[in-house]
């Protein structure tokens, strides 16, 4: 059996802890390798080799560190085809899919590769006679992210190539479900002439987490996964006065105006909803019918669910693959048994789905509700699987007042024609990244990515400007060159003059 390891000090690293978890195919259903996960011993040697690492790494020159992320780049679109096969593997999602969620990892890379000018000061001359002052961005030391499984290239590259360019240390602690990812985009990383040391990857479970969140050289922690966790780990790291951002759940709504352009929104909640399986935090889990159209929407819905396409990640036929583990697909199957004991009408039932030569894969087929009212379980708790659920509003108000009332706070989208409905939804939704007929607003790298409500703890959102900040700390400078004598001293608050 094929065993996974860590990756410090730039190579393959065993570490002292002897326990391992299991990787899975989700597609077959068969046990694929097995990962070390990491004790605090060997978490605090990474934090060790990444400390000493920072003081030559922060001194490079902001031109020097984004060259190594061009050849980073350059590495990454030449290994694209392995790395999307490698996320198949061990997450199950579709080729396609994959592929695209590495190249929307690749974006913070290019992003990452202006750092120079990023980076770049403000700078007042004569702020006082002769006095002059100005602001840099110095990078914080050893910073950790914490991912989950469902994004195993792309959510650990809205972190560490905007913290490795800023001019920080990396450990990077990846889901235990599918750590392969991790282990080649390192090597791409040494490949690309990156000192060993500033990136590392230590794969584990809870020890492996707290043994980050309490190591006195962390200097922040960067986490996206379920808001219980979220929550933990914003309150543990507080506690360790370390900088941190920690994305939680969702519940993504998607509402639909009676004016819309009815195949536009169906198409857009399909790929929205039942994409990878609905094991996205961007996930549009919830269908708001304004109106009238409900049924229409049902209708069309209940058609196009019941003939998704479902297979291996491999297969090109494919539009959805098997969830990631067998466990959490008992999980969701149980989230559908709890929703039809809650009263809500189950049009479409895919918890018996079976391919023929795949019956221990994790599949199941697409599931959708409807007349779902907002106290049941299943309206209100993030269900990370293929599961669709309609709530009927009777007219605009009440669909944002929906929106707005839910604890979670990641995205939301309307689909309508009129410019007043878009503006005014797009302004009074307390949520952190909004759509207009677009059913998954995930923002650009040169955007940030985040939350509002329980959806986010922490200041800062993930990537593009707010990650330069998130992962440097202002310094201002004060400056004057006196000519001739010392001045008395003065025993006031200075004033410029």
């Amino acid at each position: 059996m094929k065993t996974i390891q860590h990756f410090v000090g730039g190579k393959s690293f065993s570490g002292q802890s002897k326990r391992t978890g299991k990787v899975f195919n989700p597609a077959t259903g068969e046990q694929s390798a097995e990962v070390r996960l990491a004790n605090t011993k060997d978490v605090d040697t990474a934090v060790d080799d990444a400390k000493k690492a920072f003081e030559l790494w922060s001194n490079k020159p902001p031109l020097q560190r984004a060259r190594v992320m061009f050849k980073f780049k350059e590495l990454i679109e030449k290994n694209s085809k392995e790395l999307t096969e490698i996320i198949v593997s061990e997450h199950g999602k579709v080729f396609e899919d994959a592929k695209g969620s590495l190249s929307r990892g690749l974006e913070v890379v290019e992003y990452a590769c202006g750092i120079p000018e990023m980076l770049k000061g403000d700078f007042t001359e004569n702020v006082g006679t002769n006095v002059d002052s100005w602001s840099i961005r110095q990078p914080l030391g050893v910073c950790a992210g914490i991912t989950p499984f469902n994004f195993p290239a792309m959510v650990p590259m809205w972190m560490f190539p905007m913290a490795i360019a800023c001019g920080n240390t990396f450990i990077l602690k990846p889901s235990e479900k599918d750590p392969s990812c991790s282990i080649k985009l390192a090597e791409l990383l040494s490949e690309a002439g990156l000192p060993n040391g500033v990136f590392n990857v230590v794969n584990g479970d809870k020890e492996a987490v707290d043994a980050l969140i309490n190591n006195k050289d962390v200097a922040a922690v960067s986490f996206v996964g379920s808001t219980p966790i979220a929550k933990y780990i914003y309150e543990n790291c507080a506690k360790n006065e370390k900088r941190v951002q920690a994305l939680g759940g969702a519940k993504n709504h998607c509402v639909v105006m009676p004016d819309c352009d009815l195949d536009q929104a169906v198409n857009g909640l399909m790929g929205a909803a039942y994409g990878s399986a609905g094991e996205r935090c961007m996930a549009q889990s919830v269908a708001v019918a304004v109106g009238g159209i409900g049924d229409k929407l049902v209708n069309s819905l209940a058609k196009k669910v019941e003939s998704l396409k479902v297979g291996p990640g491999m297969d090109k036929d494919s539009e959805m693959g098997p969830l990631v583990t067998k466990d959490h697909l008992e999980k969701v199957k149980s989230y559908v048994d709890i929703g039809e004991k809650e009263g809500a009408k189950l049009v479409v039932d895919g918890r018996n789905f079976k391919i023929q030569g795949y019956e221990k894969g994790f599949y199941m087929g697409g599931c959708l509700f409807d007349y779902v009212k907002k106290d049941m379980r299943i309206y209100k708790e993030e269900i990370f699987g293929p599961v669709l659920s309609v709530v009927r509003a009777k007219d605009f108000d009440e669909a944002i007042k929906l929106v707005n009332d839910h604890e979670f706070g990641n995205g939301v989208s309307i689909f309508t024609r009129d410019g007043d409905s878009g503006r005014t939804f797009s302004s009074k939704a307390k949520i952190g990244m909004v759509g207009i007929n677009i059913p998954i607003p995930v923002p650009m790298a040169f955007h940030s990515f985040g939350g509002w409500k329980r959806s986010l703890f922490g200041d800062q959102h993930m990537h593009g400007p707010e990650g330069v900040r998130f992962y440097t700390k202002l310094k201002t400078i004060t400056s004057r060159w006196p000519s001739g004598l010392r001045s008395d001293p003065e025993f006031i608050m200075p004033t410029m003059k």
